[in-house]
């Protein structure tokens, strides 16, 4: 597959993710008593629902999308560069239309490819089922139900690296530093996205992470081809 894609026609996504309401506390009733439900799977025995709250980002039932980011390969001449634009806010819904647009305006122009790392488990599924709760039409690439899996336009940097193997789980970090690319987690974490979020209040420090994830993505599937990386001379940001 790899062998055929072009790269040009690949998008490089990446979504960050927390909880719907900034504790438990503040959730209405009726959710208290369906987290109490999902989180008893894998809580443990001395925990409360309270206490794994934390966890109810990476639900999509239970949390929310607060930045996704998007980049994409342009080659001129011999020489590449990568262009990335985000997506972020805590208005969730104004955020996906956002992104919506821009999927569907460049599927337009040309077959594209979206691209994530353990995006299959997790960016795809849960932008979907986020855009089908907020009541938007699924633009054409990501509604993939029914479809064969050969006629599926994603590509999973972590499926990759598996070769088969699907117990196996290799972190993009650990990618990075196993291909000498500059590391995503060099200032935080997936983890310390909630707080960062909630509690100091600071969206462009978790815009700066999610974008950096985007990037490396982009580095490791140009490793996979074994092509040279983007130089960080060759890096546009888009802003607002």
């Amino acid at each position: 597959m790899l062998e055929n894609t072009k790269l040009e026609n690949v998008l490089f996504i990446d979504i960050e993710t927390v909880p719907q309401y900034s504790d438990y506390e503040s959730l209405p009733i009726i959710y208290q008593k369906l987290w109490e439900k999902k989180s008893i799977f894998f809580r443990k025995e001395n925990e409360s629902a309270s206490d794994v709250y934390q966890r109810a980002g990476i639900y999509a039932e239970f949390g929310k999308i607060i930045c996704i980011s998007a980049g994409i390969i342009n080659f001129i001449k011999n020489s590449k560069s990568f262009r990335i634009k985000s997506f972020y806010g805590d208005d969730e819904l104004k955020l996906l239309k956002e992104f919506c647009d821009m999927l569907n305006k460049y599927s337009i122009k040309k077959e594209i490819f979206l691209c994530a790392h353990n995006g299959k488990e997790f960016d795809f599924p849960y932008l979907v089922r986020r855009m089908l709760i907020n009541g938007i039409k699924l633009p054409k690439i990501i509604d993939v139900a029914g479809k064969k899996p050969w006629e599926v336009p994603f590509i999973d940097t972590l499926e990759l690296w598996k070769f088969g193997d699907y117990k196996h789980y290799t972190s993009l970090e650990l990618l990075a530093h196993l291909f000498e690319i500059s590391s995503p987690k060099d200032d935080i974490d997936g983890s310390m996205v909630a707080e960062i979020f909630y509690k100091e209040n600071n969206i462009k420090r978790i815009v700066e992470y999610c974008e950096k994830d985007v990037l490396t993505v982009a580095q490791l599937l140009l490793r996979y081809k074994g092509e040279e990386l983007i130089k960080s001379e060759n890096i546009d940001i888009v802003s607002d």
